[in-house]
């Protein structure tokens, strides 16, 4: 008896009893693409002619797979067969290789003697094997507090996603800013615990696959900028220095990146684009009001810092030292002052004694000196109150007198003796 393919689905029509015993189920069960499958078939009876595969929700010419003749073995491919299918004598499927696009719905469609049929139906899912998604960012440089955070985890396949911060599962807050389907994680204010590594992860129940990081950064501050000085914050404080000490400065800040820094003092910027100030060799021309300004430039953001930097009071008295401290003849030597009066009107050194036949110069309100009685030609005086004495001698030796007057009239006097060592 020789049955076509269309005239027994005509003979459907009238004899179709619904199939209720008939199971189908895929092996595996959860196939990946690729895989070998087998729709296997449980709980057909009775002597049956034909077999009729159909892949699709109904049984239609269009959705034919394939009919296969139970007495010869004979096996007709329909218009749904993609070449991978094969008919197994037992009535069971065969695809090999199967691809995603195989998912659906499958119909058995069975013929017995009687010229009677039943129907089976089973459903059939071949899950891809994913390829790594990738995360696309609005931006990966954002300001903290001011800037929306939004990253899409992009891939073609259908699958469930999941989101990795750092490495470890994203945490729920963050969680909180997931779409309904995953793919999509906003944040609005971003803050700056959230920078860090981002990855999603494509998952179905054959595969997973996780993207490569993504990294953001979030810019903030500077925030609390502070003046430290040997790890002491000293920020509207007064720090006190011994005269000709060396002083470093360093101002700090919470702050990404980086901050540029401009250093100032008595409010007129210095030349110093560094985190740290050097001050060396402190003199009262020194004293006064250090200011550190730190501007982000990612945020446009800045913030300051102020230090008042002072003499010690141990050194505000006046005093002489010879620089070198024991002269030899010929050299120069300086008698250095410190702690000189900061309202100085005039003053005047002596070579001896404070009088007038004695006087070696005189500094007048003008910064110009006047010679003395007793200038020998090699004497030169400074605006900080010191005297250089050149080309010493032997008779150069002995006691130097410096009177210092201020602006409230106040006098003071002040007594050095000289050594001057001959040469050898």
């Amino acid at each position: 008896m020789a049955l076509a393919g269309c005239s027994w689905l005509l003979l459907s029509a009238a004899f179709l009893s619904t199939g209720a015993e008939i199971a189908i189920t895929p092996e595996p069960e959860q196939p990946a693409e690729g895989d070998n499958v087998t729709l296997a078939v449980r709980g057909l009876s009775g002597e049956l002619l034909a077999y009729s595969w159909y892949a699709g929700p109904t049984i239609s010419l269009a959705h034919l797979v394939s009919s296969y003749i139970v007495s010869t073995g004979d096996e007709t491919p329909g218009p749904a067969h993609t070449g991978r299918e094969a008919v197994r004598p037992d009535g069971s499927l065969d695809i090999q290789g199967a691809l995603p696009g195989h998912s659906g719905t499958y119909i058995l469609q069975t013929l017995n003697r009687q010229l009677q049929t039943e129907v089976g139906y089973g459903h059939l899912r071949v899950y891809e094997i994913l390829a790594p998604p990738v995360v696309i960012a609005n931006s990966t440089e954002l300001v903290e507090r001011r800037d929306t955070l939004r990253l899409v985890c992009s891939s073609p396949s259908p699958a469930e996603v999941r989101w990795f911060f750092n490495g470890e599962a994203l945490p729920i807050a963050l969680r909180l800013g997931l779409s309904p389907d995953g793919r999509v994680l906003t944040r609005h204010g971003i803050r700056r615990e959230e920078a860090g590594a981002y990855q999603c992860e494509v998952r179905n129940p054959v595969s997973a696959s996780r993207s490569e990081p993504l990294n953001l950064n979030v810019y903030y501050g500077p925030e609390r900028v502070a003046i430290l000085q040997d790890s002491t914050t000293l920020t509207g404080c007064t720090i006190k220095v011994d005269f000709n000490a060396s002083l470093t400065l360093w101002c700090v800040s919470r702050s990404c990146p980086e901050p540029e820094y401009v250093w100032a003092f008595n409010g007129r910027a210095l030349k110093n684009g560094h985190d740290h100030l050097n001050i060396s060799g402190m003199t009262a021309a020194q004293e006064g009001t250090y200011t550190c300004i730190a501007k982000n430039p990612k945020t446009l953001l800045s913030g300051s810092a102020s230090v008042v930097v002072k003499l010690t009071a141990a050194v505000v008295a006046m005093s002489i030292v010879p620089v070198p401290a024991k002269p030899t003849e010929g050299q120069d030597v300086t008698l250095t002052v410190q702690g000189y009066p900061k309202d100085l009107l005039v003053y005047a050194w002596y070579r001896g004694p404070a009088s007038e036949p004695n006087r070696l110069l005189s500094q007048l309100p003008s910064g110009n000196w006047i010679a003395g009685p007793a200038h020998t030609g090699r004497e030169v005086g400074f605006a900080n109150c010191s005297l250089l004495v050149q080309k010493l001698n032997l008779t150069d030796a002995g006691r130097y007198t410096l009177k210092t007057v201020t602006l409230q009239g106040k006098t003071e006097t002040l007594e050095l003796e000289l050594q001057v060592a001959p040469l050898e």
